[in-house]
């Protein structure tokens, strides 16, 4: 049996995480969590089964701008393929904001628009 014994002392759950996450590339990382941020801004602009009840712009400012941060400081580690995917994405998620917004930010100052430039 070359099973790890999971019952010695100081084995927790949580080591297993650290080792399981030391396996995974950074750009496999960065990639989840854009697309974590990605999928819920996306449903925070109304994007999703139930806009009336999921809208929240104030949380969709906060993850467009994480989003935005992430993408523009990791871009260059990305290479093209990866960041330009992420970019597309991006844009779309801020434009769909711009759009929600009932009050519209002046160009160079809606979601994500410090790391990105206006976006329209």
């Amino acid at each position: 049996m070359n099973q790890q014994d999971h019952s010695e002392p100081g084995h927790t759950h949580e080591n297993d995480a650290a080792r399981d996450i030391a396996d995974v590339p950074a750009i496999e990382v960065i990639n989840t969590v854009a697309v974590h941020l990605l999928s819920a801004a996306a449903v925070k602009c109304g994007l999703a089964d139930d806009p009336d009840s999921q809208l929240d712009l104030d949380e969709a400012r906060k993850l467009i701008n994480a989003l935005a941060g992430l993408i523009t400081a990791s871009a260059p580690d990305l290479g093209d393929q990866h960041a330009r995917a992420l970019r597309d994405g991006l844009r779309s998620v801020q434009l769909a904001f711009r759009e929600a917004s009932t009050i519209p930010d002046a160009p160079g100052l809606g979601a994500g628009e410090k790391w990105t430039g206006a976006v329209n």
